[in-house]
């Protein structure tokens, strides 16, 4: 071979190869996990979980006010609602939350952010929260720091990371949708309206992520902080098991308690949270969360309470997982039947 010729095809393969090098560089993804931060979940919540909020029950002044936090956060973050929708909001009908005797409740929304992805955008990982709660009684504020204002504001940072990576030219092969839920405390109404009526087809939905009270610590964990209740992970597919698990074990370290999973279980903890209605129509769910404790349900679920150490941990492993979904090469598979 001609020797300029030799060394032009050298200097090809050269910048070819530079190139697919820098294309193919990999994401640090620790450092988007950490700007996850105790600080700014406190900061957040103190303000969702404020007694300006009456307890965010649901169609409430209170959790309207709530949700506009919400949404002010995403556009502070430059996140905006999915293009397929007509704004923020997926109304759910006062009808459709209508339940026997009980009293009837208010219009109320479901409230959307999202993420498109760069390679597979028509896949959708989904991280849930409720973000409503039991408002006011006797005139007393239920702030629902823990249930569930920890799981809304994790969604809050998480997205954030999220952003920070796209802007950093590592955005999420599949799309994520950020999904605050109504009505939970009613029924889980605000999940099961999305199921029936999703503004993406489920068949295209990779996972739930359901995050519901992860910032306390129970009676059965007296002695430390450093664990979650990992529910649900393993009844439709292996592989979420698995990505939890090592991902945990990578980054996070904490106890991963499976108390609650099991079938047995006489509080039913795996029907009672959001992720129940991806499960039921066969979406892989995972459900994180801290346990009862006393001040459940009470005027004393306050910010001043949370652990906020142990809620970080808790949504960095939440965004971990998300992570995972969302970029590895093939969507996770269903092998189990949901029992």
């Amino acid at each position: 071979m001609n020797k300029k010729i030799f060394s032009l095809v050298a200097l090809t393969s050269l910048l070819i190869s530079c190139s697919s090098t820098k294309s193919q560089k990999q994401a640090d993804v620790s450092k988007y996990m950490n700007t996850i931060t105790a600080d700014e979940l406190k900061t957040h919540l103190y303000i969702v979980a404020s007694d300006e909020n009456e307890g965010r029950d649901t169609g409430t002044e209170g959790q309207k006010n709530a949700g506009k936090y919400l949404i002010s956060q995403y556009e502070k973050n430059n996140i905006s609602y999915p293009e397929k929708a007509n704004g923020w909001y997926q109304k759910v009908p006062s009808e459709f939350m209508a339940r026997g005797f009980a009293p009837k409740l208010p219009d109320s929304e479901n409230i959307w952010a999202f993420i498109e992805g760069s390679e597979k955008p028509e896949e959708i990982v989904v991280v849930s929260a409720h973000y409503d709660h039991v408002g006011m009684k006797n005139g007393e504020v239920y702030n629902g720091a823990d249930d569930d204002g920890s799981g809304t504001v994790s969604l809050l940072e998480i997205s954030e990371a999220f952003k920070l990576a796209a802007n950093d030219g590592f955005k999420p092969k599949r799309s994520i949708l950020f999904l605050h839920v109504t009505g939970e405390e009613h029924g889980l109404h605000g999940s099961r309206y999305y199921s029936e009526n999703p503004l993406f087809p489920l068949e295209n939905t990779v996972a739930d992520i359901n995050i519901d009270m992860i910032g306390r610590r129970d009676t059965l964990h007296p002695d430390t902080n450093n664990y979650i209740y990992v529910i649900g992970s393993d009844r439709l597919s292996t592989e979420l098991h698995e990505i939890n698990e090592a991902m945990n074990e990578k980054y996070t370290k904490m106890e991963l308690d499976y108390k609650y999973n099991d079938r047995n279980d006489p509080e039913r903890i795996y029907y009672r949270s959001d992720h129940y209605n991806f499960a039921k129509h066969g979406i892989p769910s995972i459900f994180y969360f801290n346990g009862i404790h006393a001040d459940y349900h009470m005027p004393t679920d306050t910010p001043d309470k949370i652990e906020y150490d142990a809620l970080t941990k808790r949504a960095q492993l939440a965004f971990l997982v998300a992570w995972e979904l969302a970029n590895r090469p093939e969507k996770i598979k269903v092998d189990r039947d949901g029992k």
